[in-house]
């Protein structure tokens, strides 16, 4: 029996060498996804979903790991029969030698650009400045799926160099439409369980503490979203004529959607849970600065502000349609129609929180206005078991490779499909982790990602797919 080499390379050793030795590769595939306008809106032209999903498909074949890679679709839950989704990509390999299977999820849909204005570069062109890549999608979500791509590529370079065998199960699922409510989503996992069908499923869509220190997302906070329409007249009148006697529409909408809140800005819908949970620290003055709130403007709510954006829910009016300021005749509106958008606190469902949304509204129309509700989207919050083997192995990866702990985090934000992976595969342990750090700005003008969050992201779950190919 001879003693150990102590010049070997140790497993993790290799992997965090084969991470920084294909970076490049990486940021550079990452660019070329980002400038495919792969909005998933239905305004927006879908082919070039369909051209990011074969981008993606191309990148996993790449790998050389995989049994199967196809793009792939499923029918659109509530649609018309024959009305399918945007394109998927689904990628499997069989595990080896009773190893067990990851899923790996990431949506390659991005939200669109908005104003350009607003944009200090080109949102479509991928550009570094400093230590971060600016572009649609950098961070949310083709960072996510080249971070996958890139800890498959690692894991397999590191463990061929090992002269050992690759024997985990891989199956790697990448939507195109998550940020468009996800429509095909159940059907796509119905349609494709047994290939889905995993020990621990990995979701890259989350965010950091901040570029230093990683998160493990362990709360989500649930969504629902419908448009109220507030009709109160036959058609608009004069509003010289009948102003001050006949009530507007707008009038209306302004009275009821002043009952949603107190004087806090609180929620105040009877019926609306909190979930009750300690928080780490996280001051006011960290909430201005990465909220953005202007001099003068004050925080809502009470209670610690984590709480308030993990634990609470919220009611955000996001649109309104009326007649413009360019429009803007004089005439009493007769009709008002607004997007009511609802986070709900885990521990509720979101029917439960939609119904209670829906029966203050009812009770609370001013001057027997009538309401109509219609366009409703839901998912339900998220909770983790942080019990399972698969956390600890993972804050143990996050740690090793960030050098620091990870914080076990909530999100004021949702992942509603979530619950439907849940549903779908109750035995497997969910891990909610991402590339997004408090300065990368996703779904507005300027999102980018940390280049630095992006190595030690990659590195965390190569690391945490390698122990477990080796254990």
């Amino acid at each position: 029996m001879t003693d150990a080499d102590p010049s070997a390379t140790s497993p993790d050793q290799s992997i965090a060498e084969a991470v920084a030795g294909g970076l490049p590769a990486a940021v550079a595939d990452l660019g070329d996804l980002v400038r495919i306008p792969s909005v998933s809106w239905p305004a927006f032209d879908p082919a070039f979903v369909a051209q990011s999903a074969d981008a993606v498909a191309e990148l996993l074949r790449g790998t050389g790991v995989f049994d199967s890679v196809e793009v792939k679709r499923a029918q659109k839950a509530g649609f018309p029969e024959g009305e399918l989704g945007h394109p998927a990509v689904l990628a499997t390999r069989a595990a080896r030698g009773g190893k067990p299977t990851v899923l790996l999820y990431a949506h390659h849909d991005v939200q669109p650009p908005g104003d350009e204005a607003g944009w200090q570069t080109k949102p479509f062109e991928p550009t570094v400045v400093g230590d971060r890549l600016y572009g649609r999608g950098a961070a949310d979500d083709k960072a996510g799926v080249v971070s996958h791509v890139a800890a498959i590529r690692a894991l397999a370079e590191a463990v061929a160099g090992a002269g050992s065998e690759l024997e985990l199960g891989l199956a790697v699922f990448i939507e195109g439409e998550e940020e468009h409510g996800s429509h095909s989503f159940v059907n796509f996992l119905e349609d494709n369980r047994d290939a889905l069908a995993a020990d621990v499923i990995i979701v890259a869509d989350s965010d950091n503490w901040d570029t230093e220190t990683p998160n493990l997302t362990v709360a989500l906070r649930g969504a629902c979203a419908f448009n109220l329409t507030v009709s109160t007249l036959g058609h608009a009148s004069h509003s010289g004529m009948w102003g001050g006697a006949a009530p507007d529409a707008m009038l209306a909408t302004i009275k009821l959607l002043s009952t949603l809140w107190d004087e806090n800005g609180s929620v105040a819908v009877p019926g609306l849970a909190s979930h009750d949970a300690g928080t780490p620290d996280f001051d006011e003055a960290e909430l201005r600065a990465s909220a953005a709130l202007i001099d003068g403007v004050s925080p809502i709510g009470t209670g610690s502000v984590l709480s308030r954006l993990w634990f609470q829910p919220s009611i955000t009016v996001t649109g309104i349609d009326a007649p413009s300021i360019a429009n803007a005749s004089n005439t009493l509106s007769p009709q008002v129609t607004v997007r009511l958008s609802m986070r709900v606190a885990p521990g509720q469902t979101s029917d439960d929180a939609r119904d209670a949304l829906v029966a203050h509204l009812r009770a609370n129309a001013p001057f027997g206005a009538r309401l109509e509700f219609h366009d409703f989207e839901g998912g339900d919050p998220f909770l983790v078991d942080t019990r399972g083997w698969a956390v600890a192995a993972a804050k143990q990866a996050m740690a090793d490779a960030w050098g620091t702990a990870p914080v076990e985090a909530g999100i004021g934000g949702s992942i509603p499909f979530i619950a439907d992976l849940v549903r779908v595969f109750p035995e497997a342990q969910i891990l909610v982790t991402g590339v997004e750090d408090p300065d990368t700005r996703a779904h507005s003008p300027n999102e980018s990602l940390h280049l630095g969050v992006f190595k030690r992201a990659i590195l965390s779950e190569a690391l945490l797919l390698g122990r477990l190919n080796a254990g």
